[in-house]
């Protein structure tokens, strides 16, 4: 932050991809109330589009090393994954930066009497204490809203020492098989070298960087990748309501992966 003239503190402009995203999911907002009750509802942890459950992915691991333990949700949406975490017995904050968002979070805690802090901030600018997290977790939230040059940083920043860094996003195959408008296709559609900020269209911005630069920047950033795994849908996975991928495409590719690293 800069001081001001008369002696008060600015807050900094946010960047014009995070407006835009802002924009975006408030206007999404009311879609996803549904979709996160049903997620609320859920007693198993899952991945993805394709609900596949961790007992079957196992990216967090043995689930009883983190009772006790706090957790930073980055682009927490309506904050299902927080309350799946606290239902470990873990002590999560959930980090978003749309007010509608948040605001569909906090009536499901009502609902379902789960209780734990939820900020409005961007994932790349979190008003949290340094050092302060035994796990960051994003699935679908900072890991493809945010600027990995700006959100990795800062999760490095909020993580203690051997804390672990877990996030969901759209593969990189599937990526670069997706035009601008409709599914991805079984051709290459964009380029990978420079693959980063992608706009599929005016409203908002995605960031997809390949596995090179990504591994590049979580070792400059203190961490160790510990695992990549790619997401298949489940035998009797369902089509879904998204339009940009469908099931036959990820029974033979995957759509998801998910990484994880390790704070030094």
């Amino acid at each position: 932050m800069s001081a001001s003239g008369n002696g008060e503190e600015e807050v900094p402009e946010l960047p014009i991809h995070v407006i835009k995203n802002r924009a975006t999911w408030t206007s999404y907002s009311p879609d996803w109330v549904e979709p996160g009750r049903k997620s609320w509802e859920a007693s198993e942890i899952s991945w993805g589009i394709w609900s596949v459950p961790e007992s079957e992915v196992h990216a967090l691991g043995d689930l009883s090393q983190w009772k006790g333990k706090d957790a930073i949700e980055l682009g927490c949406g309506t904050g299902y994954v927080s309350a799946w975490l606290h239902r470990l017995g873990m002590k999560p904050v959930g980090v978003d930066i749309t007010p509608a968002q948040l605001a569909s979070a906090r009536t499901f805690q009502a609902e379902f009497g789960i209780d734990y802090p939820l900020i409005e901030a961007s994932a790349e600018a979190v008003p949290l204490p340094d050092a302060g997290f035994d796990l960051a977790i994003s699935e679908y939230g900072a890991s493809i809203w945010c600027d990995p040059y700006a959100w990795i940083p800062e999760a490095a920043r909020l993580l203690r020492p051997g804390g672990l860094l877990v996030f969901l996003r759209n593969s990189t195959l599937s990526i670069l098989c997706s035009p601008d408008v409709g599914a991805a296709t079984t051709e290459l559609q964009r380029d990978l070298f420079g693959l980063n900020r992608v706009e599929f269209d005016e409203q908002s911005v995605e960031f997809h960087l390949p596995p090179g630069p990504m591994i590049r920047l979580l070792r400059e950033n203190g961490f160790e990748v510990e695992d990549l795994i790619d997401i298949r849908p489940p035998a009797d996975a369902q089509p879904t309501r998204h339009d940009y991928i469908t099931l036959e495409w990820s029974k033979r590719w995957p759509s998801e992966e998910i990484w994880r690293a390790r704070r030094s």
